[in-house]
């Protein structure tokens, strides 16, 4: 199978709000297979909790970034694209409702031709958790319990259901239903998001940076990930592989050289990032497909 191009839209700084759209058409003209925003609804003026990817936990990025709320921003991208897929790398999904999010995405879904992938994450950032009147500490519980509902939700009838943090009465109809069976890549590099990808997804989001990107670490997750999908009676080779590699505006030359390693490592698909002001997203989409092409 192809490795497919993917990359970042520009739905965060200043800018964002006038040029998204036209982000969105140039992405999709240079030829990327797919487009992906990030999540955050607040952020804190310091953050305190460990930011689970970078070596020292910490995030460094400025906290008052306006973030244009992601899945607001796939559907102003649905709107003006017609072939790209349409993701979330990745979407923080225990702090969300489960029932208005399946309508959400099943709507952005059906409006854009069945072109939605849904990258979930448990979340790692307590204080937007907080922000939300959102518990933190079970977040891992109710990511799994959500993953249910939204599948039974997407089915346009759920059936009832009483569970540990979520109740659903009889004889709910939720539609529209998507229209494809819209896939869940469960993100995370912890021994249990790892187990999560390969007992309840549809794939797994990886994400590493692109100074530091390390194929032979990936290689090893995704043979975890398959052989414990197997263990659990799923079929390893149905689950594909999601790489977002951040830090990777302006390096797509460096990015390629790794082309053919990361496909060796399993890896599906890659998201990069183009600079939305200064970058040329022809030319790194060129580069980068000439690369996938050489493998």
């Amino acid at each position: 199978m192809t490795m497919r191009i993917g990359v970042k839209l520009p739905h965060t700084g200043s800018a964002a709000p006038a040029s998204l759209a036209r982000s969105a058409r140039d992405l999709e003209l240079a030829g990327f297979d797919s487009l992906w925003v990030s999540d955050h609804v607040v952020l804190p003026d310091v953050i305190e909790s460990r930011y689970p990817f970078a070596a020292d936990g910490r995030a460094t990025w400025p906290t008052d970034t306006p973030y244009l709320e992601a899945l607001v921003s796939l559907a102003a991208a649905a709107a003006v694209t017609e072939r790209v897929r349409l993701g979330t790398a990745a979407l923080v999904l225990p702090q969300r409702n489960p029932v208005l999010l399946a309508k959400q995405v099943a709507s952005i879904d059906a409006l854009s031709g069945g072109r939605v992938a849904l990258g979930i994450g448990a979340g790692w950032l307590r204080e937007e958790f907080d922000a939300l009147d959102t518990p933190f500490d079970t977040r891992g519980a109710r990511m799994v319990e959500w993953i249910t509902l939204l599948r039974e939700c997407w089915t346009g009838r759920p059936a009832a259901r009483s569970g540990t943090h979520y109740n659903l009465p009889p004889d709910t109809v939720v539609l529209p239903t998507p229209a494809h069976a819209v896939p869940l890549y469960v993100g995370g590099h912890s021994p249990t998001a790892l187990r999560r990808a390969a007992q309840l997804g549809d794939g797994w989001l990886a994400q590493q940076a692109a100074p530091e990107l390390d194929p032979g670490r990936l290689a090893d997750e995704i043979a975890t990930i398959r052989s414990t999908a197997s263990a659990a009676g799923r079929d390893p080779s149905a689950l594909r592989v999601v790489l977002r590699i951040v830090s990777s505006a302006g390096r797509a030359a460096d990015i390629a050289r790794r082309i053919g390693a990361l496909g060796a490592a399993g890896v599906d698909e890659v998201i990069v990032d183009v600079d939305p002001l200064d970058g040329d997203a022809g030319s790194d989409h060129a580069v980068l497909r000439d690369a996938v092409s050489a493998r």
